[in-house]
């Protein structure tokens, strides 16, 4: 029987908001559409609940905790606790979408649990100190506290990772942090991009767009630094809490802040974009790749997954230019050096790289991996079911179970 013929569960974070990692599990429940679905919290609004296909989540105890909505995430510390209260014995295959915890989930030795791993925890591993000095955490008492918290997060995450059969990484550069975080290999899915909404437009017009959340390590403040020193260019800023009281100190006029937008609206701005911009360290970064899809090329941080998914040689197939430093003055350089080569930017080219990364294509390299897995695994059993019991293990003198 194949993979896609037994039980399978679904285990994803957090349904808050509908981002990358969301559409990802979007797909992954296309592939398994009898799934059933659990995560710490879910928060979504009715009009993102269509990525679920009706179906109904199995939430944890935080669900239900005093200002969950609001600020679920100060629960980080009960999370590994959380995700460890899901009863998966039911399931043959279980799936965890993960960056923080749900990879966490425990299974059993006939049960198949691959991990879909967009990030290793951040903020627990390589990230630590850039996210202890971001929120203000460097010295006190505070500090020591939440220094001991990251402690035994990066301890329970390093222990659960014996609990993965297979690990899938959403790019090579992620691939590569699961091998220093986990000492475990991963194979490379990269995650869907919806080429079919984010169509081609061959003609641009004079602004530049970035689309993002506001959270520090994007680098919003960068980008809009730069382009306030750059009058003449004309800069816009989609994205969740884009128009706060800090970026807006930061703007000039040329600079417009517009918050979150739909995703029309997003749409017919990356298509009439004259370029992406771009100032995050990613592992992989699916906005790069909607902008892509619609011609428009990126002008980017050269650093984490953007490497696979921006094309900067050779010059007749080129996608956008990569910088090689997070600073003001390197996006100042990047943007002069775009307007330089602009007439080398094809967007048949940016549209045709895109078109590497299709849902369809995702869907058939995930069933694809699960299957193999599966077969693999009914393949141990085979093989370890035929080996020596202990009676036999004593009389050929050899211990129990080798």
């Amino acid at each position: 029987m194949t993979a896609r013929a037994r039980k399978v569960a679904v285990v994803h974070e957090w349904f808050e908001t509908v981002a990358g990692s969301e559409r990802v599990v979007e797909q992954i429940l296309r592939c398994y559409p009898e799934a059933d679905v659990y995560c710490i919290v879910d928060f979504l609004c009715e009009s993102d609940r269509r990525l679920l296909s009706g179906r109904r989540v199995r939430t944890s105890f935080i669900q239900r905790l005093p200002f969950a909505r609001r600020c679920f995430r100060h629960y980080l510390p009960l999370m590994p606790f959380a995700v460890e209260q899901f009863d998966l014995s039911a399931y043959d295959i279980v799936i965890s979408s993960t960056h923080a915890v749900a990879k966490g989930v425990l299974t059993g030795p006939d049960q198949l649990h691959l991990a879909y791993v967009h990030s290793p925890m951040r903020y627990a591993w390589d990230m630590q100190h850039q996210y202890l000095r971001e929120s203000n955490l460097v010295w006190g008492i505070r500090s020591v506290f939440a220094r001991a918290i990251l402690h035994a997060m990066r301890t329970w995450d390093y222990r659960t990772s014996c609990g993965v059969d297979v690990f899938i990484a959403n790019s090579a550069h992620v691939a590569r942090r699961v091998r220093k975080c986990y000492g475990r290999e991963a194979m490379v899915i990269p995650p869907p991009v919806d080429t079919d909404t984010f169509a081609l437009r061959n003609r641009k017009e004079d602004f530049y767009v970035t689309v993002s959340r506001a959270v520090p390590y994007k680098r919003l403040d960068l980008l809009v630094e730069a382009f306030s020193r750059m009058p003449a260019r004309r800069l816009l800023v989609l994205g969740r809490d884009t128009n706060s009281a800090s970026l807006r100190s930061k703007a000039g006029s040329n600079v417009e802040l517009l918050g979150h937008q739909p995703i029309d609206v997003v749409r017919d701005f990356l298509q009439r974009a004259r370029a992406f911009v771009y100032a995050a360290e990613e592992d992989f970064g699916i906005a790069v790749l909607e902008a892509q899809a619609c011609g428009t090329p990126v002008i980017a941080y050269g650093k984490g997954g953007v490497r696979e998914t921006v094309r900067a040689t050779p010059a007749e197939r080129a996608t956008g230019v990569l910088y090689e430093e997070q600073s003001v003055d390197a996006v100042v350089a990047a943007v002069d050096r775009f307007e330089r080569e602009s007439s080398r930017f094809d967007p048949s080219a940016c549209r045709a790289n895109a078109e590497r990364f299709t849902q369809s294509r995702f869907r058939s390299d995930f069933e694809a991996a699960v299957e193999a897995a599966w077969l693999e695994l009914r393949a141990r059993e085979r093989h370890d079911g035929a080996r020596p019991g202990r009676a036999d293990a004593v009389r050929y003198g050899r211990g129990y179970g080798v």
